[in-house]
């Protein structure tokens, strides 16, 4: 019954006198204490803003339900006003209690309420109503719920503002997460430019609270995935402040902050883990407010099911009390689901924040990382700081809310326990601290495997991305069997980590599991023997609710403590890397300026690329360069030319000197550097397109030719390092790049080495001596004929400068120059003699007539070629595959066929199932036995304690079999993955850039690894689950079936139409990884160059707009899959309210109080079981990409075997070396053009064959095609009358050697790089080292052949 007017109670200092925490009057004076505290608190953050002038309207525009709720909390001031005012005019009893003081004051408050809803200018403002709101909502709530269960009644004022409390917590989140409106200040074009963001931005921006609270903002997005698949351009931009620009700005702010000062830098703190707390601090406070309201709401559950069998067992008839404890649990359960939804959904927005901001700063870092530390961390493990840590941030600040609320909540259930039952709960908290003090053992071993294990990942990709880099080498010298099972022991050991792991966590959940049955039975006990509180239906249902809410954390703190220590070894990961040393600012000065006579100077350089070496690598360096000079630095291999390019560049570190350069810089490197994309994109490299300049650059880079040979011109694509270009058109498109970026010094390394002699001598007139006539070149050369042409010669040897002149005074001198010019004259006069026989001559060059370009699978005249795809025959390098609409079971029935665990998976559901129906039959037995007279308290508990244990034991069952299929099925795809790798052909590597394999290789398998055990497991585990406890409602309310049927197949719907777009979401966020482990690794293999270009800032813009694309798809996933769980909360919730209300609806003693109790029980953790259930499947089903992923690989087409037995080829073949070449024809690919076209010739044997043509021509295809990288179309090749085709391939290249036309070198030492398969001794390793004049370096190395100098 409700009456009006409101409860006032006292006055606090009467209520305080005699002081009673039960008592109402005590309860509302602490409200209005509470209410006191903020109502200062507000009013003094007001006149701080206004002593700041902080009074600039920057809050949103208020919705109509904010306004709504302030006009209603304006009439109760006014009621509450008039009450006094009617106190003080009567002068009734009322007014000698001072009750009008009361009245007076509440009205204050509530029009304070009405003005803190219209004035929020300030982010602390709005906070403060957050919390004061929230505060207000919560204790006023408790106290109407606890008078309504004693009183059963309660006054209209206060049940009129119960509700208005609750909207004043939606406005305060409605208006924290609001975006606030900004003033239009800008120029007539840009709110075109805004037009076009806005139709691309997320609808989250202009969405209105309701929209927000709902996730429906999404809804578009959802439907059109459900209308058709969804691709990359489908997908809505991020709003502003989730940006990785903004991200990591507030991140480096953080950074500075802690590392400004150097001895901070130096300590043992972890200050990425520092500034990540700083700058993300605020928003996880309010995180935690939500995750603190679902606690809360959680906590009470057990109590509500307290109230509910106490109200079952009362004989009398008092259906308002019952519809009040149903109210109750719907406002509970409402809270619960809004709460976590938003936490889940918030935390995970702050954790894509900062996996942005880190995978920036390690960008961003290796732009800046100095040439020692990169020694420290190859480009394979920057790509893991990226792939593997930074993204493990994604899911931290979930993890990380989620342990600190399920210890919150482990308490408060004890404290509910001591509630109920009193003292007797008190020896359940001896097997409770057990079981947690035998955590701290596991997570330290857990801790020690993880650590352990990323070292091992590490080691892995590292040796894999060099492995994928340089496969041309080692198919061409078949070691695939070598560095396979290279790869094999690395994963082994990396395996052997994650094993111990893993059953560890399988043995763990044993404890885990039995805590809950040893501290229900001994609370039980406890009880008995105590006699603190009578085991009853009503204190067994409550305990058992109460630990039901317990076992959440039970089963989730160890996963959550182990994604905390992986977290923490990705901390101290990033934070190694981020400390390390950077390029040093005053390495180079740019001060010179444009009127000095000097572009470059040095002064007593003095530079090393070990600065702890006792020999530097450049000694006493003292030279000036003039604006306009050609200078060519020769010498010796070895002597030090590229390091005196770098030491201009500021790249190699500077012991003593000073060096000065006056101007911007293009640089060409020694090995060439060719970015993935287009011809063209690689001369602008960034700059403006001009027509008359760029085409200038083409032709004095003699690229004319080749360009028009492409179909697509200079828009044709090149794939990853240029692998489809030939060493001469990459050094071109170089130099063509340096000439466009008209700089004002171009430092060239030797970039004459891979053309012919006559593209040498075109490229230096026409563009060094022409082009660049008014620049400062610096060139380093071996091509002696160019000498005399240049300003200035610099001869070095040893690492110094020997000699420094013009070509005459050089020559007159006798040094070092003249030996170096009459070397080079030598071989010229010494090939010309040489020569074979004219004929045979003649006959080479003849062969070579018919060669054309490689038209890299491009050609303009090729009509009868049958074509499919255009496409496909014009980019080399193709989009990355992905699956398309719904593949049903079938990526699961692979994951265990492959894996050959199907066995295992049933043995995993019957292991389940036993559990389950164990644990549902000692629940049955308590709830039937506890009515019993005969059964006493010893048996009653001794039956559910062993029934309990038997079920824990199918638990810990359940674990073993599953961690050993996840260990199963990644040892049986990393094997078949890797062995397609090896087995792959070589077109497969030229076509798919290294990221895509290495993408697969890192955190694909790591998915595997870690994340799709667990995920079949608790999906499987959470079925059985829910089908139990439907089982259960049913056998007791079997009309709960009218609303729980509708709402599982309802439920089922929504979840087909949230994954028709999920599951594209996921592939498609597959494919946006890549680019990002791309750009990554290319920018590292090409970071001198970027620098020398002062091209940083252009390629940090670019990088985060691949972040960007990468997370907008993370975040779109996260949203569609808390608004498919809010959904299907809402559908059980009705279930659950439809249980509760059929309880209090049907006649009293026609339903079982014990089996009423146990339905409750289980139906309250329907909504969990349900939200357990959902997340798991939608995250496996998320995960199970991976599989898909990595399964595409294990399928590619194979090289032809490596050995055939009856093909083998005699033990001395070849004996003589005669090669027949038969109407040869070479096509890349199917359906593309010709490369070779019916060559026939025939090279004698013991013949010296000089192989010449146009850059481009075909003369790297012809020697491929002897080593079979790419099969013939038609035609025979013939060594020593024995034809190579059905050959094994391993026979063949085993018997030919090669010197590639890019040098390579492995990670390791010298002996595992001149001998991978160690076949020779060491006589013959020294004699190969002495004949290629090595033998004298490598003899004055610390451990000579085992020293592993090559890193």
């Amino acid at each position: 019954m409700a009456n009006y007017g409101s409860s006032i109670g006292d006055v606090p200092r009467f209520c305080l006198r005699d002081f009673d925490f039960t008592s109402f009057c005590t309860q509302r004076s602490i409200i209005d204490t509470v209410n006191l505290f903020f109502l200062c608190a507000f009013y003094i953050s007001l006149l701080c803003n206004f002593i700041r002038k902080n009074n600039t309207s920057d809050s949103p525009r208020k919705g109509w339900v904010c306004s709504v709720v302030s006009v209603c909390c304006a009439l109760i001031s006014i009621a509450y006003f008039g009450n006094g005012l009617w106190c003080l005019i009567a002068k009734s009893e009322d007014f000698g209690k001072l009750r009008w003081l009361v009245y007076f004051f509440r009205g204050v408050v509530w029009i304070s309420l009405t003005g803190s809803l219209l004035v929020q200018r300030s982010k602390c403002v709005k906070i403060l109503n957050l919390v004061w709101w929230v505060s207000s909502c919560t204790l006023v709530s408790a106290l109407n719920i606890e008078i309504l269960l004693k009183e059963h009644d309660i006054q209209i004022l206060d049940l009129v503002q119960w509700p208005v409390h609750f909207s004043l917590v939606l406005c305060a989140f409605q208006s924290l997460y609001s975006a606030p409106q900004s003033t239009q200040t800008t120029t007539m074009s840009e709110p075109l430019l805004a037009q076009k963001d806005e139709n691309k931005e997320s609808k989250l921006a202009r969405a209105n609270f309701f929209s927000k609270l709902t996730f429906s903002w999404i809804n578009s997005l959802l439907n059109l995935g459900y209308s058709k698949p969804l691709a990359l351009e489908d997908i809505p931009s991020l709003v502003s402040e989730d940006e990785a620009a903004l991200a990591y700005e507030k991140f480096s702010h953080g950074w500075d902050f802690f590392t400004m000062d150097r001895s901070k830098r130096d300590s043992n703190k972890n200050w990425v883990m520092w500034s990540i707390s700083r700058v993300y601090l605020k928003e996880n406070f309010l995180i935690a407010i939500l995750a603190l309201l679902r606690t809360f709401s959680v906590v009470v559950s057990p109590l509500l099911l307290y109230a509910f069998v106490n109200y079952s067992k009362s004989k009398e008839e008092n259906l308002r009390e019952g519809l009040a404890i149903v109210g109750c649990l719907i406002i509970c359960k409402v809270i619960e689901s809004l709460s976590q939804r938003h936490w889940f959904f918030q935390s995970r927005r702050s954790g894509m924040r900062m996996r942005s901001a880190l995978m920036v700063a390690v960008y961003n870092k290796q732009l800046k990382v100095s040439s020692v530390a990169r020694r420290r961390h190859s480009t394979g493990e920057i790509v893991n700081y990226i792939a593997i840590d930074a993204y493990r941030m994604g899911e931290f600040p979930w993890w990380f809310h989620t342990t600190w609320t399920l210890a919150l909540q482990l308490f408060l259930s004890i404290g509910v326990l001591f509630g109920v039952v009193g003292l007797g709960a008190l020896p359940g908290l001896v097997p409770l601290l057990i079981c947690g003090f035998l955590n701290i053992p596991f997570a330290k071993i857990i801790q020690k495997c993880q650590s352990e294990f990323m070292v091992a990942q590490d080691e892995r990709l590292r040796s894999t991305s060099e492995i994928l880099n340089n496969m041309k080498i080692i198919k061409l010298q078949s070691w695939e069997e070598k560095f396979k099972t290279l790869v094999e022991s690395l994963r082994a050991n990396e395996f052997k980590w994650l094993a111990k792991a893993q059953i560890i966590k399988a043995h763990g959940s044993f404890v885990y599991w039995m805590s809950p049955t040893i501290v229900s039975s001994v609370i039980f006990l406890g009880c008995a023997l105590l006699q603190s509180s009578r085991l009853n239906v009503g204190s067994i249902f409550t305990i058992l609710a109460t630990l039901r809410a317990m076992g959440e954390p039970v089963r989730t703190i160890p996963e959550a403590l182990s994604v905390l220590i992986q977290v923490k070894v990705s901390f101290d990961r990033l934070n190694t890397f981020l400390l390390d040393d950077e390029l040093s600012d005053d390495a180079i000065g740019r001060n010179l300026m444009q009127n000095s006579v000097n572009t470059v100077e040095i002064q007593a350089g003095n530079f090393s690329w070990d600065p702890e070496s006792m020999s530097p690598t450049l000694r006493d360096l003292n030279m000036e360069i003039k604006w306009g000079q050609k200078i060519a630095v020769c010498g010796p291999v070895g002597g030090g030319k590229s390091s005196l390019i770098y030491a201009i560049l500021g790249e190699i570190p500077k012991i003593s000197g000073t060096v000065n350069v006056g101007g911007t810089v293009a640089y060409v490197s020694q090995t060439s550097w060719i970015q993935s994309g287009t011809v063209r994109d690689n001369i602008l490299f960034g700059q403006a397109m001009d027509n008359t300049k760029y085409e200038n650059a083409i032709k004095v880079c003699a690229l004319d030719k080749d360009i028009n040979a492409l179909s697509h011109g200079d828009l044709t694509e090149i794939g990853q390092r240029g692998i489809n270009l030939s060493g001469g058109q990459k050094q071109r498109i170089q130099l063509a790049r340096a000439v466009y970026n008209d700089a004002d010094i171009y430092l060239l390394d030797d970039p004459f080495s891979a053309v012919d002699a006559h593209t040498a001598s075109t490229l230096f007139n026409d563009c060094v001596l022409n082009t660049l006539k008014e620049k400062t070149v610096i060139l380093v050369t071996h091509q002696v004929e160019f000498l005399s042409k240049v300003d200035k010669i610099l001869v070095m040897e040893g690492g110094v400068v020997t000699q420094s002149g013009c070509y005459e005074d050089l020559l007159t001198e006798g040094k070092a120059f003249e030996q170096l010019v009459n070397a080079h004259r030598k071989a010229i006069l010494g090939s010309d003699q040489n020569h074979e026989t004219p004929g045979e001559y003649e006959d080479v060059i003849n062969v070579l007539q018919p060669l054309e370009s490689r038209g890299f699978d491009l050609s303009k005249d090729h009509k009868n070629e049958q074509v499919s795809s255009k496409d496909q025959v014009l980019q080399l390098t193709r989009e990355e595959e992905k699956e398309i609409g719904d593949v049903g079971w079938k990526p699961f029935l692979d994951y265990l066929y492959l894996s050959k665990g199907s066995l295992l998976m049933c043995l995993i559901i019957l292991a389940q199932v036993a559990f389950i129906g164990l644990q549902a039959a000692s629940t049955f037995w308590l709830a039937l036995a506890i009515e019993v007279p005969k059964v006493t308290n010893g048996i009653l508990i001794g039956v559910y304690t062993l029934i309990s244990l038997l079920s824990v034991g199918f638990v810990w069952l359940r674990s073993i079999m599953g961690a050993h299929l996840g260990l199963k099925a990644s040892a049986c795809f990393f094997s078949g993955f890797n062995n397609a790798i090896f087995k792959a052909p070589m077109l497969f590597f030229d076509s798919t850039p290294v990221g895509r394999i290495l993408t697969r290789a890192s955190s694909d398998l790591s998915t595997l690894d870690f994340d799709i055990p667990y995920g079949l497991t608790f999906s499987a585990s959470g079925a059985i689950e829910l089908l139990t406890i439907i089982a259960i409602m049913v056998s007791v309310t079997w009309q709960v079936l009218i609303v729980a049927v509708p709402a599982l197949i309802t439920s089922k719907y929504i979840q087909g139409y949230y994954q028709a777009s999920a599951r594209e979401l996921m592939r498609i966020n597959g494919t946006t990884k890549a680019p990002v482990m791309n750009f990554t690794a290319e920018t590292s293999l090409g970071v001198v160059t970027v620098r020398a270009f002062n091209m940083a800032d252009r390629f940090y813009q670019n990088y985060l707009k691949l972040v960007d694309t990468d997370a907008k798809l993370f975040f779109h996933s996260n949203v569609a899959t808390e608004w498919l769980i809010l959904r299907i909360e809402i559908l059980q919730n009705l279930t659950l309210f439809t249980a509760a209300l059929l309880l209090v609806l049907l006649p009293k003693g026609l339903m079982h109080p014990g089996l009423a109790g146990l339905s409750l029980s289980y139906a309250l953790s329907l909504t969990i079981c349900v939200t357990f259930m959902s997340r798991w499947f939608c995250n496996l089903s998320n995960y199970i990409v991976s599989v898909e992923r990595i399964k595409q690989f294990i399928h590619i087409p194979e090289d032809p075997p490596a050995v055939v037995e009856n093909r083998k080829p005699p033990p001395s073949w070849p004996s003589k070396g005669r090669i027949e070449l038969q109407d040869l024809e070479i096509r890349y690919r199917p359906n593309a053009p010709l490369v070779l076209k019916g060559i026939t010739c025939a090279f004698k044997e013991g013949s010296r064959v000089g192989i010449v043509g146009r850059t481009g021509s075909g003369k790297s295809t012809l020697v491929s095609a002897l080593f079979r990288l790419v099969d013939p179309a038609r035609g025979d090749i013939l060594i020593d009358g024995i034809s190579i085709l059905p050959m094994g391939l391993k026979d063949l290249r085993m018997k030919l050697s090669i010197i590639p036309q890019e040098p390579t070198l492995f990670r390791g030492s010298i002996r595992t790089n001149l001998d991978p398969l160690g076949l020779y001794s060491d006589n013959e390793i020294w004699e190969a080292l002495e004949k290629c004049q090595l033998k004298s370096t490598i003899s004055r190395l610390p451990n000579q052949l085992d020293s592993s100098e090559i890193v």
